[in-house]
């Protein structure tokens, strides 16, 4: 991890930026500094690589339930517990991604600890871009680098 952020440093550039888009009433295009906003919390992962083995590092972020909250999900309120048919697809630069349920992430429900992390080991992420963190999972595959899009989508329709 450490060499990519390296490398990535290095280049040129703007800073990152991640563009939220989805069934949202208010979309939002936010950089690591707007980020920094928000309420920090801070992990400390294991994440066990087939390739690598065990690596070990602590992060800074916001969660990402707090900051999709802001962004205004288009939960109906009319249909109880709505807000469980939602998805949140992470995309990285690199291309990797995640998938995620609103329900992982939700306080009333999994209340699951996902950051977007602003800081590894210290080092800001400002030019390579924020990371998805999932703490709870074992293996790092979750993990995405230098989120670049998050969509949040609501608009499967269930089944009859």
């Amino acid at each position: 991890m450490s060499q990519s952020l390296a490398a990535a440093d290095t280049a040129a550039g703007s800073l990152a930026e991640i563009v939220i888009t989805g069934d949202l009433g208010r979309p939002a295009r936010l950089t690591v500094a707007d980020l920094l906003a928000w309420p920090q919390h801070v992990v400390r992962v294991a994440f066990e690589c087939a390739t690598s083995g065990t690596q070990y590092h602590h992060f800074t972020g916001p969660l990402l339930h707090d900051v999709l909250a802001d962004t205004a999900p288009a939960f109906d309120p009319v249909r109880r517990k709505d807000r469980l048919r939602f998805l949140i697809a992470v995309h990285g630069a690199d291309g990797h991604h995640a998938l995620l349920s609103w329900a992982e992430i939700d306080p009333d429900f999994g209340r699951a600890p996902v950051l977007l992390a602003v800081t590894l080991d210290g080092t800001t992420l400002d030019r390579v871009g924020a990371q998805l963190v999932l703490p709870q999972d074992r293996c790092g595959a979750r993990h995405i680098s230098g989120i670049d899009a998050i969509r949040v989508d609501g608009g499967y329709t269930a089944w009859t």
